[in-house]
């Protein structure tokens, strides 16, 4: 019987290992298909990145948790949500998207300091979200850090070219810096 169980775990732990490696070879090919200059193409692409990066890859147990959270986000419920991603985050640490998921509620509630510690923590994890980079130019837009804010939507545009808010929202900072030199 401790024969098999070492078997059945060596096999779980290579099976979960192969997945990891999946998930990577087609983000690593999503990414490289994003710099597509055909916004509807890029737009199905993302939609693709989302969806791996909001699926944990072993345990379906925190996907349904980030999606819980995600609902109470919704809801306007962020005390709630801070609390359940917080706990997806206690239980995989090296889960980007949790970390994201809760630095977005950290801004939508007003605590910008918070959200930029999980958005750093988001993009050691994963230094391609430019999800995790236009959260990181709003917040830096909140706590008046302009160029900061304009470099964090300058590297988003790098990874994906075709997303729409990176150049608006330079305008828009560009114009807010003119206006407060006046």
């Amino acid at each position: 019987m401790k024969k098999f169980l070492t078997i059945f775990l060596i096999f779980f732990f290579n099976l979960s290992s192969l997945f990891a490696d999946d998930r990577v070879k087609e983000l690593n090919k999503l990414f490289k298909d994003l710099k597509t200059t055909n916004y509807s193409i890029a737009s199905k692409i993302e939609q693709e990145i989302w969806q791996i990066w909001s699926t944990h890859p072993n345990d379906e147990n925190l996907t349904m948790l980030l999606n819980k959270g995600s609902s109470l986000v919704n809801e306007s419920k962020y005390n709630q949500a801070i609390d359940i991603f917080s706990k997806a985050i206690n239980l995989d640490p090296l889960w980007a998207e949790a970390w994201n998921k809760r630095a977005t509620v950290f801004y939508l509630s007003g605590n910008f300091e918070k959200s930029q510690k999980d958005i750093d923590k988001v993009l050691e994890l994963e230094k391609r979200h430019f999800g995790a980079l236009a959260g990181q130019g709003l917040v830096n837009i909140q706590l008046k850090n302009y160029n900061k804010a304009i470099e964090s939507y300058e590297k988003a545009k790098e990874i994906y070219p075709t997303m729409k808010s990176p150049d608006m929202m330079i305008n828009q900072i560009k114009e807010l810096i003119k206006k407060q030199s006046i």
